[in-house]
């Protein structure tokens, strides 16, 4: 479907009213008919204060600032304009009524926007991706990885990996192509393979990253584990600054895993409050222990919460996972129980009065500091990366260990890994994902 075929779509942009102020956007063939029958045509891409009026009854319905927008030089690719009303609940409806009735427009999907500036060439799907993430960022470091993904960061070196890679098989075809003609060079086939190693060795660099991209963009997970009535509850609730948790003095309170979503230092943590791990002839806390052992293996660290004038039961502490001890209740402790509980790198605290807490956070805050701290930003951010790579990568390889004289199933191999790359960025058999990627969008956006 061509541009001039498509509807016209239009949606309120920004927050849930009321606000100072409302966007309206609309995009597509008819922007410039849906704007001019609602207020005075502006200069191109210079806002004007303009009284928008109803297109039937001619009421007033605001006095607004306008723009009006041609493409292609827009973010849909498309004729766009942009309406900022006062941001009244009953002014947005007015508006949005008047544009539902100009013939040709009709309400925007969810991310259907976006979706329009990929289909026109402003975005690529990494860079929509970005976007989508730079929406739902919680905090700096996953700002900062989203904005890098929506400037091109990895879009930009899977193109250049794609052009390198089509000039190998343009090596290759040509020998296949032109074996028998005088003035084609004997070996092109050798060039091609060395830039095929090349490209393979700096794939296979990339993805040797951790996951680190994919954790930045879920955050880390901590577990606080424990026997009951340890504190495990009280801890969550200090450190998330609000009562998350239920706390009771009876064992067995907690039954499903709790969780927290906390900013440390810029870096998203989830904390999960885990059920008191014990044994109960109850099967709704049997239940509770099972899943909170299960969270604790999946996590990427725990915090054992005991009380500090307990014996520390160490048999149920995981030891495969970085483990760090909590010995709660200081506050119940005379001064010489208090600095026996300081030795061995735990950490003593009072989940009830706050004492020992500020440097368990700086801790913590610490350790998420340094588990996402890398040389250079990663450039897979999600398992859709990872996979269309590690296909790249696969295929590559493949060609690499051709055996001499199989001209052809290298370049098939090549093809191969061009096309993997392709649908990276959305040149190419992306159709299936598309819907995916874009119901998570905001309408308006």
């Amino acid at each position: 479907m061509s541009i001039s075929d498509r509807a016209t779509i239009f949606a309120l942009s920004s927050g849930r009213p009321p606000a100072a102020i409302a966007v309206v956007r609309v995009s597509g063939p008819q922007a410039r008919a849906a704007l001019e029958a609602l207020a005075k045509l502006p200069e191109p891409r210079r806002a004007a204060l303009r009284r928008l009026r109803d297109p039937k009854s001619k009421a007033v319905l605001d006095d607004a600032l306008v723009l009006w927008l041609p493409g292609p030089n827009t973010e849909t690719g498309e004729d766009m304009a942009e309406l900022h009303l006062h941001g009244g609940r009953a002014v947005i409806a007015a508006v949005l009524d008047a544009l539902g009735r100009v013939p040709g427009l009709r309400p925007a999907e969810a991310g259907e926007f976006t979706r329009r500036a990929f289909e026109n060439g402003r975005l690529d799907l990494t860079a929509v991706e970005g976007l989508a993430d730079l929406v739902f960022a919680e905090t700096e470091a996953q700002r900062a990885q989203a904005m890098r993904q929506y400037q091109g960061l990895l879009g930009g070196r899977a193109e250049n990996w794609r052009q390198r890679l089509i000039g190998a098989l343009a090596l290759i075809e040509a020998r296949i192509d032109f074996s028998d003609e005088a003035d084609v060079p004997e070996d092109l086939i050798g060039p091609a393979l060395h830039v095929a190693r090349e490209l393979l060795d700096e794939i296979e660099q990339t993805l040797r990253d951790e996951h680190r991209g994919e954790r930045l963009r879920e955050g880390l997970t901590v577990a606080i584990a424990g026997p009951p009535n340890a504190g495990k509850s009280s801890l969550l609730n200090r450190l998330a600054r609000r009562e998350a948790a239920i706390v009771s003095p009876y064992a067995g309170t907690t039954r499903d895993v709790i969780e927290v979503h906390l900013d440390l230092g810029g870096y998203p943590v989830t904390l999960l409050d885990t059920a008191g791990v014990r044994d109960s002839d109850d099967p709704v806390e049997q239940e509770g222990v099972r899943r909170a052992r299960a969270r604790a293996e999946a996590a990427d660290l725990v915090l054992w919460v005991e009380e500090a004038r307990g014996n520390g039961a160490a048999e149920v502490r995981n030891e495969s996972k970085k483990q760090w001890i909590v010995r709660n209740k200081v506050d119940l402790l005379n001064s010489s129980q208090t600095e026996s509980t300081q030795r061995g790198g735990t950490f003593p605290l009072s989940a009830l009065t706050g004492a020992g807490v500020d440097p368990l956070v700086r801790a913590l805050a610490g350790y998420a500091a340094e588990y996402f701290h890398t040389g250079e930003p990663v450039l897979v951010t999600r398992q859709r990366h990872r996979d269309a790579l590690r296909e790249t990568a696969d295929a590559l390889g493949r060609a690499l260990a051709a055996p001499g004289g199989q001209e052809e199933l290298i370049a098939e191999e090549l093809r191969l890994a061009a096309r993997a790359l392709g649908r990276l960025t959305g040149r190419v058999d992306v159709e299936d994902i598309l819907d995916v990627i874009f119901r998570d969008f905001c309408i308006g956006k």
